[in-house]
């Protein structure tokens, strides 16, 4: 059978599904190939064992929960400001929700590198760069706080959308935003 990048593509995003709905040990090949509809065997011939497509999910993960080109330069043309990052961190928020498929499949993958080391390595080094992405933005754009600022929000925010995602009714009537606003406004430094 011949490979194309395109079939590729859309197994990945399959996988992603079977993850998020399923849990690490719901993603199998059989899953796969019947989420995307396609012949039993045909994963298989894409991916030469269950590690290579736990890993290769994990970079299609991030291909789709990275903004489009400009996006970021676009949101950071205002000046820097506590009340910019608000701003952000709630489209971020709202990004994330509109792929709640892949946030969900990368909890899973969370769960699962700690039993597989070598996807523990790759995730890691997945997870890394984009927090180092997300700290040299902050600091090239001026915006208030510093490096263990970005740090402190990335853990506020993760915690956050867990609770969002998996337990809505947990923070009772305050609404995401709202929460957001709050994490950010004690977090940041006002400039």
């Amino acid at each position: 059978m011949a490979r194309n990048a395109e079939r590729r593509t859309a197994l990945l995003d399959a996988a992603i599904e079977a993850l998020a709905d399923e849990g690490a040990r719901g993603l199998t090949f059989r899953a796969v190939d019947a989420r995307a509809g396609v012949p039993t065997g045909t994963s298989s011939n894409y991916f030469r064992h269950r590690d290579e497509l736990l890993s290769q999910v994990a970079d299609r993960i991030f291909v789709r929960l990275t903004p489009a080109p400009g996006d970021v330069d676009t949101a950071l043309l205002p000046p820097p400001s506590r009340a910019l990052l608000v701003e952000l961190m709630r489209r971020l928020a709202q990004r994330l929700a509109t792929e709640r498929t892949c946030y969900l499949g990368l909890f899973e993958l969370r769960l699962e590198a700690v039993r597989r080391p070598e996807l523990r390595i790759q995730l890691t080094k997945v997870l890394r760069a984009d927090l180092d992405e997300n700290i040299r933005l902050h600091l090239d754009s001026g915006m208030p706080g510093d490096a263990d600022t970005v740090r402190l929000l990335y853990f506020a925010l993760t915690g956050l959308l867990f609770d969002h995602f998996t337990v809505p009714g947990l923070h009772g009537d305050q609404g995401l935003d709202d929460l957001i606003e709050s994490v950010v406004t004690r977090i940041v430094p006002e400039p």
